[in-house]
């Protein structure tokens, strides 16, 4: 059995970002009904030196559907660049729509389409810095991890808050067969 570029990605996007929308709206639940304010999610920290709740989410979504339109275009970016975030400054709706938005891009993308893409070089733009890798290296050394991790944070912001939330809510529906 050979293992693609597409079932290296696009399955494991799918099954976390689902996930993730899941723990969301648990979130959004626990929230309400012990009203909590939203909007102090947004911009808080698990510490000093990380990025804010709504990045961690903004990743997710950007390390999914922003990684395949960067595959295709052989160079990827962090989701805040000189010129500002690429999402803008989503409240919590807008982050549940961009993971709804990223799972409907993500379920667009053939395995045709991103299997074409193999050996492929990407380059990762970082300010002034350019790393190239072949696509197999940059999608399991950078892309992959970053998604689980910042997946993982948005996770963890929730189980901080007293979120009813297991390690089942965290992977989804497992992929059987």
């Amino acid at each position: 059995m050979s293992f693609s570029l597409y079932d290296a990605t696009v399955p494991n996007y799918l099954q976390i970002l689902r996930a993730t929308s899941e723990v969301l709206k648990k979130g959004e639940s626990h929230f309400s009904e012990n009203n909590l304010d939203l909007k102090e999610l947004l911009y808080s920290k698990l510490a000093d030196d990380m990025a804010p709740f709504q990045f961690q989410v903004v990743s997710v979504a950007h390390h999914s559907m922003g990684a395949l339109k960067g595959y295709e275009a052989g160079e990827f970016s962090p989701p805040i660049t000189r010129d500002g975030p690429v999402y803008g400054d989503p409240d919590y709706k807008g982050l549940k729509a961009l993971i709804e938005k990223a799972i409907a891009e993500v379920e667009s993308c053939s395995k045709e389409q991103v299997d074409s893409w193999a050996g492929k070089q990407v380059i990762f733009k970082m300010g002034k810095n350019e790393f190239p890798f072949q696509i197999e290296n940059f999608v399991n050394s950078f892309s992959i991890p970053n998604f689980y991790f910042h997946a993982t944070t948005t996770y963890a912001f929730f189980r901080m808050r007293g979120v009813a939330l297991g390690k089942m809510d965290f992977l989804g529906a497992w992929r059987m067969g």
